[in-house]
């Protein structure tokens, strides 16, 4: 234990990529680091069976301090070959390996609650143990933050239900599934209920925009338009040209004005598909320009209203994205909660990834409003875990505690606040 009576420097509450990254940076570091949680829990407990990443190959390694344990060197092991569209199931495998090779000291309890102590942090897990700690890097993605659209308030989980409840779509087969949304979760959810035996209609605002190399025949593009699109793609190919470039550098999106840095957001995250889905797509109904008026329960069925008219579904699948609210995790203590400075629910962060209160840190979908939208895909977890790194290493050469007085952070997040209002 070390003498300010902590277990550990750092805790980082979360096994996916980011918090994995994070704590093998810290760990390459030196800094004393406690890591909580399932490895890849999310990916495994909230991702159909069949779906593909999105991101590229060469997007998708897990970082790692010294360039190891790359998905090259996982296939290699595993003796496959790279593909582009790589099986989700196959990843959370390459997690499960990157954790056991980086760490391997992992403990799996969960966090239940997180509270201010005199040097740090206490964290109180699921079986009654606390452990003290003097920094907490928060890493847990997508938790408890789907977004679930008003006129489906009320209704049954049996007859309406995200696209993050599931692990397999097989128990839809024969009935008749509205999906809500246009983007590549509702697209690939789409085709996958389609592929398992779903009549399947996807309802969205508007037409569905697709991403990629293909035809829609499955067939590849090449001509020269598309050969100097691939000349202007970055490696994590995240939002249109020129704006991808700047996505790759989240320290520099970070310095940009709130409602810049919120538009170039919305622009690089708008809902699209990826091409390789459309050959999927020959069952699947597309009703395009629809906004949804009321949705009610008939006879354990659900009735849409529609501008364009109306209609009835066996279920109802939202897979209406994502929308970040700290408040929503459910471990910050209530007087822990209230000294984060937010934006609509997202923490307000500075170097580091630091948040309003010192030494709490914030790292993935949670960083996309100060960082970017980078920080919503595996390729953001090295930037981000190198940033959290320096911020520590910088505290304790200059012998900076690494949490702030209660009063001092309630006076930053005062300040902070005013600031975001006017």
């Amino acid at each position: 234990m070390s003498t300010t009576g902590n277990d550990c420097e750092v805790a980082v509450i979360g096994a996916g990529p980011f918090g994995l990254a994070t704590a093998a940076h810290l760990k390459s570091a030196k800094v004393a680091t406690r890591v909580f949680g399932e490895p890849m829990s999310f990916w495994r407990q909230h991702m159909p069976d069949g779906m593909k990443l999105r991101s590229p190959w060469v997007a998708s390694h897990i970082a790692h301090p010294e360039n190891q344990l790359s998905l090259d060197a996982y296939a290699a092991m595993r003796g496959f070959a790279p593909a582009e569209q790589m099986p989700v199931n196959e990843f959370i495998r390459y997690g499960c390996w990157f954790q056991a090779q980086a760490v391997p000291e992992l403990d799996t309890r969960k966090v239940a609650s997180v509270e201010r102590a005199r040097h740090g942090f206490r964290l109180r897990l699921d079986d009654g143990e606390s452990v003290q700690a003097g920094r907490v890097v928060v890493a847990m993605g997508l938790a408890h933050q789907d977004v679930r659209p008003a006129p489906f308030a009320g209704l049954p989980p049996a007859s309406v239900s995200h696209s993050s409840d599931h692990v397999s779509f097989n128990a839809f087969g024969g009935r008749r599934v509205a999906v809500i949304g246009r983007g590549q979760s509702a697209c690939e959810s789409a085709a996958l209920l389609s592929e398992a035996g779903a009549d399947v209609e996807l309802i969205c605002r508007g037409p569905v925009q697709w991403l990629g190399s293909d035809n829609g025949d499955g067939t590849q593009r090449r001509d020269l338009a598309w050969r100097l699109r691939k000349l202007m793609m970055t490696r994590g190919a995240v939002g249109p040209f020129p704006l991808n470039w700047l996505a790759e550098a989240p320290g520099l999106v970070h310095l940009l004005p709130d409602a810049l840095r919120e538009e170039f957001g919305t622009r690089c995250l708008r809902p699209k598909a990826s091409g390789w889905l459309r050959p999927r797509f020959g069952a699947v109904r597309i009703n395009g320009g629809q906004t949804i008026l009321c949705a009610r329960g008939a006879g354990g069925r659900v009735m849409l209203d529609l501008v364009g008219g109306s209609g009835t579904f066996d279920h109802v699948l939202l897979a209406t994205g994502y929308k970040i609210d700290v408040a929503r995790l459910g471990i910050l203590a209530p007087a822990l909660l209230q000294s984060v400075a937010t934006a609509d629910g997202s923490p307000r962060l500075t170097h580091g990834m630091e948040s309003s209160v010192g030494g709490l840190h914030f790292v993935g979908a949670a960083a996309v409003h100060s960082f970017g939208p980078l920080m919503r895909f595996v390729w953001g977890a090295g930037p981000a875990a190198r940033s959290v790194t320096r911020a520590v290493l910088a505290d304790r050469a200059h012998g900076r505690p690494a949490a702030m007085p209660p009063e001092s952070t309630a006076a930053l997040t005062s300040a902070t606040n005013t600031m975001a209002r006017s």
